[in-house]
C-alpha cells in the first residue's frame, strides 16, 4: 500500500488536495471510535476502462450500516457514488482500492455525538492484494487467534463499523507477531467465524461451506459474489456454522474480501490444509472471480460500474436508482 500517487480526496462534498484533507484533534471519532461505518471497494482495469466492482451493493451496505447506527448521511446514495467516480478520475487511476468513510466530527466530546456533524470522505489509492500476490498464488499461513469475534448482541456484526475493527487489529497483530500471514477468529460459541477482514470458505468432498449471518460474521459482498460464482460453476454451497473440526478436515480453504479478493489458505497453525497448496475448487473459483472483476466475463458484467459513465454534477448515469 502506498499513498504516494494520491493527489485528491472527496471530502464533505468537494474534491480537495490530499494534504488538505484533515480533521481536528477533537473529532469525536478519534476519541471514541465513532468512525461509524465505512466501505472497502475495488476498481479494476477492464478493456472498457476502469470499473468499480459492485458499487451499488457497497453503497447499499454503507447506508444500511448508517441506518443500523441511527445516523443520517447528509448526502444521497447517488451523490456518494458520484464521489467515488470523481476521486478515481481526479487521481487518474485505472485500478485502485476505494474507502468511503462516515464519521462524527468535531462538536463535543460527550459520549453521545448529538452535537457532532456527520462527515463523509471518499479516498482511493493503489493497493495490491491484502495478503500479497504470493498469497493469491500459493496460499497463506493462518493461525486461530486467541481473540474471539464479538457477538452480534455486543455490537452489530453485519454493519461495517470502524470501532469494531479494534477486534480485528488485535487478531492481526497477534498473528503477525507469531509469524503467520493472517488470523482466524472463533466466535463466542467456539465455532470458526471469519478472518479479521475476510470471510472463510471450506471445501470438503467437492462441497463448499461458509458461515451464515447468525455466526458473528460480516456479510461480505465478495463472499456473496463467490457464492454465486461457485454455484454457477456447479458446486453446492452450504451456509452453516463452521467448527474447528471441519477446518481441520477440510480439503481446501480460502478467504474472501474486497482487500484480500480470493486468497487460498495453505496451512492452519502449521498443519497443511489438504495437500498444502491451493486446490482445484479454489483455483476455479478464483479464476472465475478475477475474470468477472476484470470485465472478461459477460455473465457478470452487471456487477461492473464503469467510471467513465459517471456525471460529476452530484449524480451518476450508470446507477439504476436515478
Amino acid at each position: 500500500m502506498s499513498f504516494d500517487r494520491v493527489n485528491w480526496v472527496w471530502m464533505n462534498g468537494e474534491i480537495v488536495q490530499w494534504s488538505k484533507a484533515t480533521i481536528h484533534v477533537s473529532t469525536h471519532a478519534l476519541h471514541y471510535g465513532t468512525g461509524v461505518f465505512f466501505e472497502g471497494i475495488r476498481c479494476y482495469e477492464t478493456p472498457e476502462g476502469p470499473a468499480v466492482f459492485r458499487l451499488e451493493e457497497h453503497l447499499d451496505r454503507l447506508f444500511a450500516s448508517a441506518q443500523l447506527h441511527g445516523v443520517k448521511l447528509p448526502y444521497l446514495r447517488n451523490e456518494v457514488g458520484s464521489a467515488v467516480c470523481q476521486v478515481i478520475q481526479a487521481n487518474q487511476f485505472s485500478s485502485c482500492y476505494i474507502r468511503p468513510i462516515v464519521f462524527f466530527g468535531s462538536g463535543a466530546l460527550t459520549l453521545h455525538p448529538r452535537n457532532c456533524p456527520v462527515e463523509v470522505v471518499v479516498m482511493a489509492w493503489p493497493w495490491a492484494p491484502l495478503l500479497g500476490q504470493g498469497g493469491l498464488e500459493h496460499g497463506v499461513r493462518v493461525t486461530v487467534s486467541p481473540w474471539r469475534k464479538f457477538h452480534p448482541r455486543m455490537m452489530p456484526a453485519t454493519a461495517k463499523a470502524s470501532g469494531q475493527y479494534v477486534n480485528s487489529v488485535l487478531a492481526v497483530r497477534d498473528a503477525v507477531e507469531r509469524g503467520f500471514d493472517e488470523a482466524l477468529l472463533l466466535n463466542v460459541e467456539g465455532g470458526v467465524a471469519e478472518g479479521p477482514g475476510e470471510n472463510l470458505f471450506l471445501v470438503r468432498d467437492g462441497r463448499i461451506r461458509t458461515n451464515g449471518a447468525r455466526h458473528s460474521i460480516l456479510m461480505g459482498i465478495t463472499r456473496d459474489s463467490v457464492m454465486t460464482i461457485a454455484s454457477d460453476l456447479g458446486y453446492d454451497v452450504d451456509e452453516g456454522a463452521l467448527s474447528v473440526e471441519e477446518l481441520a478436515l477440510a480439503d481446501e480453504a480460502f478467504l474472501t474480501g474486497t482487500a484480500a479478493e480470493v486468497t487460498p489458505i495453505r496451512e492452519v497453525d502449521g498443519i497443511p490444509v489438504g495437500r498444502g497448496f491451493p486446490g482445484e475448487v479454489t483455483r476455479l473459483v478464483q479464476q472465475a472471480f478475477f475474470a468477472a472483476v476484470r470485465g472478461q466475463s459477460a455473465r457478470y458484467r452487471r456487477w461492473l460500474h464503469f467510471v467513465d459513465e459517471c456525471w460529476f454534477d452530484g449524480a451518476c448515469s450508470a446507477m439504476p436508482w436515478i
